[in-house]
């Protein structure tokens, strides 16, 4: 008892220290989850603070501009007008005026992406004085008090020469009411990309669009250098500068209550500063634009912007596409790129373009789904999947793989019916990937036996004599067995190790080709022509049914030449000529497998080549292996049937066909499997039909 009281006093009185050691850990825990729950970002708290920062300079260009406006007291002045700057631009383009509303118009809204073949002219002072071009007096004119050194301190790292191309997205905002003539904001940027070294130069776009006679002014400028729209009065003609005042003047009251508006929710929007890949340039550009009128009246302008924009159905007549001409200025860097008859995609376009691709893209991905299930279902007996190539549903499967991430995230990016649209072909992908990853894993059980290193069976040792028995004393006389030593290791070098170990493991080298494979498919972001071939070159090399074979080639090449040989694609993907040399590739390779299953598997080789050496299942007997007289030559029981195996059928068929039963393809009654177990063959026929191994002794078997 007094153990006992003494144990549970010690018990007692150690009770309340554990209870306050174990609480001490779980107040950290719960302060700390606490912490990271309730804890805001560093980035976050910047984000906060660049909107107040930006508030406050919006709110202060407002008030200096309103100013200004009422002719106040203000910081904020207006820059005179360059004299040279309207003939120099009007030199290389025409701008636009007032069309008859009856006969011609303008489109109303630019929005989407207009790309164009550009010209680059090289406007400084040293060019000029070797240009006698028409309109280098205005360029002088234009450049003149310009300081070389800082030119070319302003050009940078991009190769303005080499660039031929401009990929300009734009937006155009709400129509500006209130004024003499209809004005909207637009805003977006403008892409250069150099035809040397492949980098894009990427400016940040500003400016106004008039409606009535489809002109666009505005500035164009590097990531990181901030556009004051203020100045955009200074670049419009000057019969619209009072109106374009207004506009500025609205869009900053309007950004200053979006600001506002979006503290006031806790909203704080991270934006992401773009660099322009490795290239770094100070030119900052003005932007003239000029829209090619439709000749459609303006009544009938109204409604094909009404039906692209709100789809009723409504017969609306075909107009040609958006198509624009304008001139690029720089005087910091003495650059003046023209571009004409560039070509424009407006979204509302470009999402039914995307709704169409997603539609026929959702039906072809749907004919693939069909013919897989139907060769699944045709192909799943082990037979079936012995003849079968692995590497054939591999490859598919990590097409798939990537055609279901594509369409996910092209998805994502679409907003509305496009990205529902696209959920079909990456249903259906999903579901084609999951159906071939599974089928190969069938066939790869079904072969991997086969494929080990040491498949054949060594004949079986003949059993060992019992000692003979020569009277007393013999145990003595027998010689000891000396114990066997192994033999000696011999070092390998870790290239032969590898090599062994991938010869003999059909894991790994399973495993390898899926890397091989994932490193080509991901190289087609760089390279897609070396991804292609490759999937081409895997593709069709197997034992599949003509009906899988020309359907699924004929879905697979859809792709391929919508992106690759159709121009108007949804990537804006350039066409390559290569793309046809693949789809002649892909056929190719269904000739010959189609060839090869009417034709036999190695028609295409010479005789010598053409003989496979194959296991031969049904190997003469000894004569003496039983008696020649008796009436019956037993072999055995079978092992599948558990009947009696009789060779005695076999050698009557022998005597009848006059020994040709091997030349005439008549297989005897028995079988003699590698690891010398005897069936019937009929019985070994159906076995091997579901199970490519021994019924006895569980070890691989070759095709019978």
């Amino acid at each position: 008892m007094d153990r006992d009281d003494e144990a549970e006093n010690v018990q007692t009185a150690m009770r309340p220290q554990l209870q306050q050691r174990s609480s001490i850990p779980s107040f950290v825990l719960i302060i700390f989850m606490l912490f990271l729950l309730t804890n805001h970002s560093g980035d976050e708290f910047l984000a906060r603070n660049h909107h107040y920062d930006a508030l406050r300079s919006l709110t202060y260009q407002l008030s200096n501009f309103t100013n200004w406006m009422n002719g106040s007291d203000t910081n904020f002045s207006m820059p005179d007008r360059n004299p040279s700057l309207r003939p120099l631009v009007e030199s290389h383009m025409t701008l636009g005026s007032r069309l008859d509303p009856s006969s011609a118009s303008y489109f109303t809204n630019i929005t989407g992406f207009i790309r164009g073949e550009i010209d680059f002219h090289n406007i400084t002072l040293p060019s000029l004085n070797d240009t006698h071009a028409p309109w280098s007096s205005h360029a002088e004119s234009y450049m003149e008090n310009t300081n070389m050194t800082e030119i070319l301190h302003s050009l940078g790292t991009q190769d303005w020469k080499a660039t031929r191309k401009m990929a300009w997205s734009v937006i155009d905002h709400a129509v500006v009411e209130g004024v003499s003539d209809k004005l909207a904001m637009a805003h977006g940027r403008i892409d250069f990309v150099d035809a040397t070294s492949g980098n894009e130069m990427r400016l940040d776009f500003e400016g106004v669009h008039f409606i009535a006679n489809g002109s666009v002014y505005g500035f164009a400028e590097p990531p990181g250098r901030h556009i004051d729209i203020r100045y955009l009065p200074a670049i419009v003609p000057e019969e619209s500068q009072n109106g374009t005042t207004l506009v500025v003047r609205n869009e900053l009251q309007s950004r200053v209550d979006k600001i506002k508006t979006m503290i006031d929710n806790g909203v704080i929007d991270q934006e992401s500063s773009e660099a322009n890949s490795g290239v770094q340039s100070d030119c900052g550009f003005l932007v003239y634009a000029q829209i090619e009128p439709s000749l459609i009246s303006e009544e009938l302008m109204i409604d094909v912007e009404s039906e692209l924009q709100s789809p009723t159905g409504k017969w609306t007549p075909n107009v040609f596409p958006l198509r624009v001409n304008g001139v690029l200025l720089s005087r910091e860097c003495g650059v003046l790129y023209r571009f004409h008859h560039a070509e424009g995609l407006r979204t509302q376009s470009f999402l039914r373009r995307v709704v169409n691709y997603g539609s026929i893209s959702g039906v072809v991905s749907l004919i693939m789904l069909t013919l897989s299930c139907r060769h699944v279902d045709r192909t799943h007996s082990p037979a079936a999947l012995q003849r079968l190539s692995v590497w054939t549903f591999y490859t598919q499967a990590i097409v798939d793989a990537v055609s279901l991430a594509a369409h996910i995230t092209f998805a994502i990016l679409a907003h509305g019916r496009p990205s529902l649209a696209l959920i079909i072909p990456a249903f259906a992908s999903s579901i084609i990937f999951s159906i071939e990853a599974h089928h190969a894993t069938l066939i790869n059980q079904v072969q991997a036996p086969g494929d080990a290193l040491n498949t054949t069976i060594p004949p079986p040792r003949p059993p060992q004599q019992a000692p003979q028995d020569n009277g007393p004393g013999a145990e003595t006389a027998q010689p000891a067995q000396r114990p066997q030593t192994p033999p000696p290791l011999t070092a390998r070098s870790f290239l032969s190790t590898f090599a062994r170990n991938l010869y003999s493991d059909p894991q790994a080298r399973i495993w390898i080709g899926l890397l091989i494979c994932l490193t080509f498919v991901v190289r087609a972001i760089v390279s897609p022509s070396l991804a292609l071939f490759f999937v081409g070159s895997m593709y069709s090399s197997s034992s599949l049914s003509a009906e899988y074979l020309i359907g699924m080639s004929i879905c697979r090449l859809w792709f391929p030449f919508y992106f690759l040989a159709n121009s108007t694609n949804v990537l804006d993907v350039e066409p390559r000529r290569w793309v046809y040399s693949l789809a002649a590739f892909v056929l190719f390779q269904v000739g010959v497998v189609l060839l090869q299953k009417s034709l036999g598997p190695a028609f295409f080789l010479p005789k010598r080549f053409a003989t496979a050496q194959i296991y031969d299942y049904h190997p003469p007997m000894p004569s003496n292996m039983h008696d020649p007289e008796a009436p019956d030559q037993p072999l055995g029981d079978c092992s599948i049937c558990m009947e009696v195996i009789h060779v005695k059928d076999s050698k009557q068929l022998q005597q009848v066909t006059g020994g040709l039963l091997q030349k005439v393809g008549v297989k005897k009654s028995y079988s003699v499997a590698p690891c010398h177990h005897i069936f019937h063959t009929e019985c070994l026929e159906k076995w091997l039909a579901l199970k490519n191994i021994c019924p006895q002794c569980r070890r691989p078997l070759p095709p019978l």
